[in-house]
């Protein structure tokens, strides 16, 4: 598999992210416009927060892999590189 067809695939995978995010924003939408319990409100947030998380996740370990670890010119080593992929996943949860 060429470059091309894996960023075709991951940018694919990120789109469909974020669809599922506009479509949970959509429902939280018309939560609050027919002023459905604070539960249910509460419970749309925390989804779409968590869909808004697990987006940047992604974006930003795909940052790091492609251009903090194959750069040649970065100070990270694979494993630096891995540790702070897991460090930023951890604080986005």
């Amino acid at each position: 598999m060429n470059a091309m067809t894996e960023n075709s695939r991951e940018r694919t995978k990120l789109l469909n992210r974020l669809k599922r995010i506009r479509g949970q924003m959509d429902a939280l939408e018309r939560t609050l416009a027919a002023e459905d319990h604070c539960a249910d409100v509460l419970m749309l947030l925390a989804a779409v927060r968590g869909g808004i998380n697990g987006l940047m996740a992604e974006v930003l370990e795909d940052h790091i892999r492609l251009h903090l670890l194959q750069d040649g010119s970065a100070p990270l080593t694979p494993d630096l590189g891995e540790e702070l992929i897991d460090l930023v996943r951890a604080y986005l949860k």
